[in-house]
């Protein structure tokens, strides 16, 4: 690249005019890869260009890793990278750097003192690519300095600050020193919100542009990248949700807002539709000195699980509520028919003891489900499973049932194995009973069950019905919404049931 004269001609090669400058300069990649130096950077530092061209700074200047890296090192680590980060120039008025020098007994490193700038080089779209670094020789200055600074009494240092420009060097030590105690309080501050697991946002200006989001926040927007957008732009769903207005009020006004549960529905996934969510949050105005309103302060939490589980358990409450209210009722009935059925105090204990029991094998199996349902073939063995099971045949697919078809038909198995142990084919020595069952579609599911006895003689049909009847009939046809024709044969009762599945039945 040349030059142009007054004239328009170009006469100087501005490569030329960088190496002939008396003042060190060195220009780094945003990796603080050394790209190119002039001559009097290379006197400055005892190196070449082949030395150090294409290495890291710091791998140059023999610089050790992170956090093991001197204190020296990290500083310069640091002013570069607010450089890279902030797109701002960024000085270091004093640090220390130790440069290799050769002697007759070998290479010695030599401790020097520097004042550097770095100056960030900027594209047309305004992104670092470049990062010139110009360096000053200060060792005699703070050499000089320090001897001042140990002479006895406190005249020869404020002379020699006066001598070289009023206390420049200290002002210009302590501003970096402040500067670097701020930048560490900072990065602790900023460590601290992104770890914090509450979600927090800073968001500056009128229209509140995020400058500031940790982890917590960003899971919770699904990790969408809302940095340096408006929040109507960066998260359009919550405009209508009112949340947009509560930021203006705070921005307007200087008074706060808070909400409780408050629901929010955006999508919480990349891509996903929006969904429903639950937070406690605060917003705070953020001032100025003066008092001014410069932006608000978003903190809060995600409650969305607290407040499912809240609903979760009342529903829970009311459910349980409903069900032993109708259990009760069930008690109660079977309590009452099988008094009048029974007029001896002991028949009458037997039989209802029964019955409760049969009542509480059916729970047993709805609540190894929650309560979601029980299967049908569960039912079937629990029911038959006091009397011999060689003697019980169970033939039929899988068939998931809800709790109300579960306990109405639970008390129907109970009624009819207990009426086979007495009078049927459970009665009698070669007595077997086989229950066969099928689902149709016509079109919605159908269940059909056949309760089939053999093996009995001289069975005579009941001359009236029984409590036991009475429960089945009433728990199929009133329960459960199907039909039941009951057959005394010649060899043993014939009980057929059939009734709807995918009908909505009271829990």
């Amino acid at each position: 690249m040349k030059i142009l004269s007054k004239s328009g001609d170009p006469n100087v090669d501005l490569g030329q005019a960088f190496d002939a400058s008396p003042n060190p300069y060195v220009l780094m990649t945003p990796d603080f890869e050394i790209a190119g130096a002039n001559q009097a950077y290379l006197d400055v530092t005892n190196t070449t260009r082949e030395a150090i061209v294409g290495r890291s700074l710091f791998a140059a200047f023999d610089a050790g890793p992170g956090e093991d890296a001197p204190e020296n090192v990290r500083q310069l680590r640091a002013s570069l990278e607010k450089v890279r980060e902030t797109r701002q120039r960024d000085h270091l008025a004093v640090i220390p750097y130790s440069i290799p020098r050769k002697t007759d007994a070998g290479e010695v490193f030599e401790d020097r003192y520097w004042s550097a700038t770095h100056t960030p080089l900027l594209n047309e779209a305004g992104e670092v690519v470049m990062i010139l670094q110009h360096t000053n020789d200060i060792t005699e200055l703070e050499l000089l300095r320090q001897q001042m600074q140990v002479a006895e009494g406190a005249a020869p240092l404020k002379a020699f600050d006066a001598i070289v420009g009023g206390n420049i060097l200290e002002r210009a030590r302590l501003v970096q020193e402040d500067n670097r105690r701020l930048s560490v309080e900072r990065n602790r501050l900023v460590e601290m919100f992104m770890q914090t697991p509450g979600f927090v946002a800073v968001l500056s200006g009128p229209e509140h542009t995020f400058q500031f989001h940790n982890e917590a926040y960003r899971q919770m927007i699904g990790y969408r990248d809302v940095q340096g957008q408006p929040i109507a732009q960066a998260m359009p769903e919550v405009v209508s949700q009112g949340y947009v207005e509560m930021l203006d009020q705070v921005f307007r006004t200087g008074e706060p807002v808070r909400g409780n549960a408050s629901l929010f529905q955006f999508p919480r996934k990349p891509g996903a539709p929006p969904s429903d969510a639950y937070v406690d949050f605060s917003y705070q105005p953020i001032r100025e000195a003066d008092g001014t309103i410069i932006g608000v302060f978003v903190q809060g939490h995600d409650v969305t699980e607290s407040v499912l589980a809240a609903e979760r358990q009342k529903l829970m409450i009311d459910e349980l509520n409903h069900r032993v209210k109708n259990t009760l009722a069930t008690v109660q009935s079977i309590a009452m028919q099988t008094a009048r059925s029974h007029t001896d105090p002991a028949r009458f204990a037997a039989s209802f003891q029964a019955r409760l029991l049969a009542l509480s094998h059916t729970h047993d199996l709805l609540t190894r489900s929650h309560w979601e349902g029980a299967n049908l073939r569960s039912i079937l063995e629990h029911e038959t499973q006091a009397h011999d099971q060689t003697r019980v045949l169970l033939n039929g697919p899988a068939v998931d049932l809800d709790s109300a078809s579960a306990i109405s038909l639970g008390m129907v198995f109970h009624e009819l194995a207990t009426n086979a142990a007495k009078y049927g084919a459970l009665a009698a020595p070669d007595g077997k009973v086989v229950i066969d069952w099928t689902v149709t579609h016509t079109p919605t599911r159908t269940l059909n069950l056949t309760w089939q006895e053999s093996g009995v003689t001289d069975l005579q049909s009941p001359n009236h019905r029984g409590f036991g009847s009475r429960l089945i009939e009433r728990n199929v046809r009133h329960d459960l919404g199907g039909t039941v024709a009951m057959d005394y044969g010649s060899s043993g009762l014939i009980a057929r049931l059939t009734l709807p599945l995918d009908r909505d039945l009271p829990a």
